[in-house]
């Protein structure tokens, strides 16, 4: 169950109280991860932030970043959804959950926002009493140019 996201001017500056509230120390490694994060736009992996936070602080370990990662998520400061290929990724600070379309001919990705899924996700709620998360709503296909190219995709190009 996620909490509310940090209201604070600078939303980081919630982050190590917020940790500390929960059990948790405020680590130096904790510390780079959070600068790491504050860095950030957009997606990144949990590798690239391993490897991030690697560059500030080579004593940095994996497992202390994803649990860390987990917690943040608990408290609305990160997001995770799965790439095309599954592996995880992380938005930080969302404004808005949403989805993404992936592009399997060019490999492109778009995010999906609430009002564009609005359809999709009052179907499901109504024909099947499923209640969508948007943030891991994933729909792979070919972008408008790979249509129009003919472009088969990746997965028909492996098996051709």
């Amino acid at each position: 169950m996620r909490e509310t996201p940090p209201t604070a001017a600078d939303p980081w500056d919630e982050v190590p109280g917020r940790l500390r509230a929960r059990g948790l120390r405020w680590t130096p490694q904790r510390r780079t991860l959070l600068a790491v994060l504050a860095a950030t736009r957009g997606h990144v992996t949990g590798a690239e932030l391993v490897e991030r936070c690697r560059a500030m602080d080579p004593a940095t370990i994996p497992s202390t970043v994803y649990r860390t990662l987990d917690v943040l998520e608990e408290l609305g400061i990160v997001r995770h959804a799965h790439g095309l290929d599954g592996r995880e990724e992380f938005h930080v600070l969302p404004a808005a959950d949403h989805g993404h379309i992936w592009c399997s001919g060019c490999l492109g990705t778009w995010d999906v926002h609430a009002d564009e899924a609005a359809a999709l996700v009052a179907v499901l709620a109504q024909r099947r009493g499923f209640r969508v998360d948007l943030s891991h709503l994933s729909v792979v296909g070919l972008c408008e140019g790979c249509a129009g190219e003919g472009q088969p995709g990746r997965e028909a190009q492996r098996a051709g």
